[in-house]
């Protein structure tokens, strides 16, 4: 009994071994990743220029945008900050999104982007990774080398290693951990440091043969615009007129038309390869020729909205008061769908 016993666990034990490694998807609520920014850009005055910035940056979190999307729309976040009198508090919240985890399909470390920013704010920061994520390789199956990151996982905001998955970095602190930042809130984030740190060269730096290509069937890739602009008929055929210039009515009821076509789509309904959409309250992006959706977080919808200083549409996260209020300001009637 018990040789036959130690025979099963054996097999079992090299069934194992000689078995496809199990990968799974690690990934986070990201539009938790930009609401205090949000926040903190509202307070400074940045109006309907916020969120548009905050969607864009957040879907660079998920799996298929390339390495160093992520640094881009940090860098755009600091821009509008520069324009709201250099705001401090928008700058340090764009300096810890820089270093937020990012989603990774197969539990392999994601990519670290090999570009310098725009911005002298974020010069030496990169992304933490989340704890499942395993160390020594990259999704796409590229081993770690180059300069590794020390502790594995690690980052200016997080120097003692990665972060629990699914986690948020702002949520732990608000601590940059870069020189000249003050801390306050902090309370597991990194100290203050004036050291120049360099960026993990651990991966190829090239769009071209970015290893974060195996794009993850359940996730979406919302366009990484500023406006997010929709892209259909209805969004394209706003135009202001040379003669009266009231493109804003004319958005308005463009807005209506997209949202009410929204309302009749669902996760199985056919696309158009990487066209925007909101499907069931949530974003979404056609992957494949259907719609992969992306959830807004509690207590906002998708929809779309009408651009207040120019011609056209935006899909975005938003609330529906706020919907309805933009609709309405343009002078259209009918509520969210016309």
């Amino acid at each position: 009994m018990q040789f036959t016993t130690l025979v099963a666990f054996a097999l079992a034990a090299t069934t194992s071994v000689h078995s496809a490694p199990v990968h799974k998807r690690i990934a986070q609520v990201i539009s938790d990743s930009t609401t205090k920014w949000e926040a903190a850009c509202d307070a400074a005055g940045g109006g309907t220029q916020c969120n548009p910035v905050a969607v864009a940056a957040f879907s660079t979190l998920l799996a298929a945008p390339g390495p160093c999307e992520q640094q881009d729309a940090a860098d755009n976040m600091v821009d509008l900050a520069k324009t709201l009198s250099n705001n401090a508090d928008m700058i340090q919240l764009a300096q810890i999104f820089a270093q937020q985890p990012r989603n990774s399909p197969t539990s392999q470390s994601v990519p670290y982007c090999q570009s310098a920013p725009r911005n002298a704010e974020l010069n030496g920061l990169f992304q933490c990774q989340f704890q499942g994520d395993n160390p020594t390789t990259f999704v796409g199956g590229i081993a770690v080398g180059g300069a590794p990151v020390n502790p594995a996982g690690s980052c200016l905001a997080n120097p003692s290693g990665p972060i629990a998955d699914g986690t948020q970095l702002v949520d732990l602190t608000q601590n940059p951990g870069v020189g000249g930042t003050t801390a306050s809130n902090n309370t597991t984030g990194g100290s203050n440091s004036t050291s120049t740190v360099t960026t993990p060269s651990a991966t190829p730096s090239s769009d071209s043969s970015n290893s974060d290509c195996e794009e993850d069937p359940t996730e979406s890739t919302p366009t990484a615009s500023p406006t997010m602009a929709a892209d259909s008929a209805a969004a394209a055929s706003a135009t202001p007129s040379s003669t009266n210039g009231n493109f804003k009515l004319t958005n308005g009821q463009n807005a209506q038309k997209l949202n009410a076509q929204f309302a009749t789509l669902t996760a199985t309904s056919f696309c158009t390869e990487g066209t925007n959409a909101c499907v069931n309250g949530a974003f979404a992006q056609c992957v494949g020729g259907t719609y992969v959706a992306q959830s807004c977080g509690s207590d906002l919808i998708c929809a779309a909205l009408p651009l207040v200083n120019s011609a056209g549409t935006s899909i975005t996260c938003t609330t529906n008061a706020d919907a309805l209020a933009r609709i309405a300001a343009t002078g259209a009637q009918g509520g969210l769908t016309g």
